[in-house]
């Protein structure tokens, strides 16, 4: 009894640091290994013999993967108002994106209201076709139970924004972009939902 007890827990540990470093998605990633003169083709579907729908530069920088394909060979992207998907032996992920750590986010928005928040280091300003506040990003805050789960709160003078940053599928209800992060917030007596980007 004691022996399985040891090798159960063991075996436990073995799991925890293959856990620790699960990937985040969605992610930002580089262009890689496309020649200067060359471009990346971004596709209808993640197959070599899909549409050309788009291209990616040799150079570009933070292009936001919002998930890959079942065998990970592939990332979806947005180009214009679709997504596509480009192949991911070209693409380079960016260090520090794990499963539980807070998302990079660039921006969150929604719509009836439309509203929008673009964040820069500490830095917030939400937008609305009536105001626009500028303020800061007072607490970043991890979920002691779920590691697709966080809390943000924001500051813009009197007001603070308090919001549930939820890693799962989004969309803007007005495209057929699509997003890996959706959002929850009340700011004010206002309820808001919308989803979130970590490229501008």
């Amino acid at each position: 009894m004691v022996r399985w007890a040891l090798t159960a827990v063991l075996l436990g540990l073995m799991v925890l640091p293959a856990r620790a470093t699960q990937d985040a998605w969605p992610a930002l990633y580089d262009v890689a290994g496309v020649a200067a003169d060359d471009v990346l083709n971004i596709r209808a579907a993640p197959s070599i013999t899909a549409e050309i729908i788009g291209t990616l530069p040799p150079h570009r920088r933070r292009v936001e993967v919002i998930r890959p394909n079942d065998r990970e060979s592939w990332g979806l992207v947005n180009i214009g108002e679709r997504t596509g998907w480009v192949s991911l032996r070209y693409m380079a992920r960016r260090p520090g994106q794990w499963q539980g750590a807070f998302p990079a986010l660039a921006s969150c928005f929604g719509t009836e209201p439309f509203w929008s928040l673009n964040i820069d280091g500490m830095t917030a300003t939400y937008s609305t076709p009536g105001e626009a506040l500028a303020g800061d990003v007072s607490a970043r805050l991890a979920s002691s139970a779920r590691r697709d789960r966080h809390g943000l709160m924001a500051r813009f003078g009197p007001r603070t924004m308090s919001a549930i940053v939820s890693s799962r599928a989004c969309g803007d209800g007005m495209s057929d972009r699509a997003y890996g992060i959706a959002v929850d917030a009340i700011l004010g007596d206002e309820v808001l939902s919308g989803c979130c980007s970590l490229s501008r």
